[in-house]
Parts: C-alpha cells; structure tokens; sequence
C-alpha cells in the first residue's frame, strides 16, 4: 500500500501532462490560463504540466499579441521548430519518407523510391532515406511511424498476412527501424493511417464515428468509433476487402481466396475489365487515361466498378452507422461521374435511415499524414507510461 501510495502523484503528475499535451494537440496554440480553463485543471497544476512538456521538447512557446492589454502574451503549441517525426509509408510497388513538426505540417523533404523486393532490403532503404532526413542542423527527430499494408497485429506491431507484400509477415517495421535509428517507432495500418490523417488533419477534425475505405492495391477499412479506432481483439480489424463477393467462379485473391470484394473494385479489377475490352493487357494507369480520354466504350467497365464499390460502402453503411465515409481511391479519377453514381448505388443498396444520417465524400487525406499523426499520438500516448 506505502508504495502505490508512493507512486501515485508521480502517476497523477503525467496523466496531467497527458491531458495537457492532448489539449493543446486538439486546439491549437493556446495560453497557459486557457489551458487550465478548458481542463478544469488549477492554474499551479497546469505550469507544472507545461514545464515538463516544454523540458521534454513535446511543446514549444510563441509569441502572440495581448490585444486588451496590449502587450505581448505567450501561448503554447505543439514543438515545429526544434523537434520533429518521420513518417514512412510502405506500400507494394513504392515507399515514402517525410518528416513533419508534430503538429503534423509535413516539411518540403519528401522521398519516395520503389519498394524493395526483401525485407533487409526495404529496412536498408528506408533507413537511408530516414537519415538524410534526420541530418538537419538544431532539430531533434523524436520518433517514426510507419504505414503498413495487410493484417497487422497492432500490439506486437508484426505484419501478420500482406498478400501483396508478404515478407513483411513476421516482422515488425517500426520497432526494427526505430532501434536502427535509435528513435520510437510506431506503426498503424495502412488504412488506419488514413482515418488518423482525416481525424487530425482532414475533414474529420471533431468527428468521433467515421470510416475511411480504402481502394488501391487491395481494399481496406479503417474505423474511427467513438473516438477510438476500432482495430478488434488482435489489432486485425477492418479487412473488408477479404469478404467474398463472388461465392462461384470468382478471381483468385493474393490471401489465398476467390471471390473476395478486392477482387472484384481495386486498381487491378478496373484494369483487368478495361484490358478484356480491349482484347489486351493493360496497366492501371493506361485504363484510367483510356476512360478519361474516351478511346474505348467502357461504360459498362465503370458501371460494374461503381456496383462493387457501392456494395463495399453500404456494407460500412449498414454494419456501422457512421456520421461519414470517406474513399480513398484513384478510381474516381477514371471518370467524373463516378463518386456520383457510387453514392447513387449505395443509397439504392443502404438501410434509409442508416444512408440518410451519413456523409459519403472523397477522402483528402493521405497516408503519409497518418504515419506522421501515428508517431505524434505514439509519442503522445507514452507520456503516462512508465509513470506506475
């Protein structure tokens, strides 16, 4: 008992810095007495917080104008200046590399190269990237976060199943490039990553139930419920794209099945209705610029995407009640009536009360964001820890 008595106000100290750091995070630069109001935390509590974050390098001080007193004031912001994240996304055929102030604005830095064909390989470049962005004069680099395709068990931060890049499987990204660089390593899911950026730095800012589908290589799902992302009982949650769609005679699937939803409304599927058209192999690229141009008659090509990607949507719809649903793809850049028809498609296939009492957009947020707000809420979220 004396020695849980003991560690209490050092446990209580840092749930303080943690709801501080929180705070500001959420509202941007703000005094050190609008801190203490919107907490609820004593003034005395709340300089004690802050001079710890300051010490740590999480917080930084600016100079504001007092227009009532006229006179200067102080407010307090997450550190940009000094301090900074890495943010690495791995993707099948390229990565990338950012860096960011940890109020997630990305610095003009960025690298992206294509994805190597092994893991030492990868960690081998990816690491020499991180350092040429590390090396910059007077700013400490606190942390990377990574952004990882397929099943990921979040609590072990391991690649668990990435049919399109599985030499990850096994292996743990973040933590094996932290210690290379001798930072803290944090890694999200891909499309975990993508609710982080519109949560933080995207049109979700305020929203605690959304969803954002995710459709490229494959097709993920990442959930943001109340507040939280939902990533189930072993970080596996959200691999829409694995439910089967087609139950005879589907496409083979990189997980092993046929007639997965992936199959059927990722880059790869456009591309294989375009080429079948056309009586030939083509890149997904080249069937995009093919349906802008209008060089071929795919209006059934589109139609058939804009089905699949409707099911996909009214199944987040239903199962989720969520106040949006953001998709990220380039397939709507093939032509520009194809959101609309989508969202025409899911209202068609939705539960009415379910598709009336949610938003259906275009995500604006990119992964990139996400391994960087990744970092940042790692970074955020060890203040408390080791505290007790």
């Amino acid at each position: 008992m004396d020695r849980i008595t003991a560690l209490r106000p050092g446990l209580v100290g840092k749930l303080n810095e943690r709801q501080v750091l929180r705070l500001i995070q959420a509202r941007g630069p703000v005094s050190r007495a609008e801190v203490a109001r919107l907490s609820g935390l004593s003034p005395p509590t709340v300089s004690k917080a802050v001079a710890s974050l300051l010490r740590a390098g999480l917080l930084e001080e600016t100079a504001t104008s007092d227009n009532a007193r006229g006179r200067p004031g102080v407010n307090l912001r997450l550190a940009t200046e000094r301090v900074q994240v890495i943010g690495v996304v791995i993707d099948a055929d390229h990565c990338e590399v950012v860096s960011a102030g940890l109020d997630g604005v990305l610095h003009a830095d960025a690298r992206t190269f294509p994805t190597p064909a092994t893991y030492p390989k990868l960690l081998d470049a990816v690491e020499k990237q991180c350092r040429a962005v590390i090396g910059k004069d007077g700013v400490n680099t606190l942390g990377v976060g990574v952004s990882l395709p397929g099943l990921l068990d979040e609590r072990a931060g391991r690649g668990v199943l990435s049919p399109n890049l599985p030499y990850t499987n096994g292996h743990t990204p973040a933590k094996d490039l932290g210690q290379r660089l001798g930072v803290a390593g944090a890694v999200v899911h891909e499309s975990h990553a993508l609710c982080l950026a519109e949560r933080h730095y995207g049109q979700a800012v305020g929203l605690d139930d959304f969803a954002v589908l995710d459709i490229g290589v494959g097709v993920g799902l990442g959930v943001m419920s109340g507040g939280r992302l939902l990533t189930g009982h072993s970080g596996l949650a959200g691999e829409i794209g694995h439910v089967t769609v087609v139950a005879d005679g589907g496409h083979a699937c990189g997980c092993g099945n046929t007639g997965c939803l992936e199959t059927e409304c990722n880059d790869a599927a456009f591309a294989r209705r375009v080429g079948r058209r056309l009586n030939r192999e083509v890149s997904f690229d080249e069937a995009v610029d093919i349906a802008r141009s209008g060089r071929g008659p795919l209006a059934k090509e589109l139609h058939d995407t804009a089905v699949y990607l409707s099911v996909a949507v009214a199944a987040v719809v239903n199962l989720l009640n969520p106040a949006a649903v953001f998709i990220h793809t380039r397939l709507f850049d093939a032509d520009d009536g194809l959101f609309d028809r989508v969202v025409e498609f899911t209202r068609r296939r939705a539960l009415p009360p379910n598709f009336a009492d949610c938003r259906i957009t275009r995500s604006k947020g990119h992964k990139r964001q996400g391994a960087v707000a990744a970092a940042v809420q790692h970074l955020t979220n060890a203040v408390a820890d080791g505290a007790g």
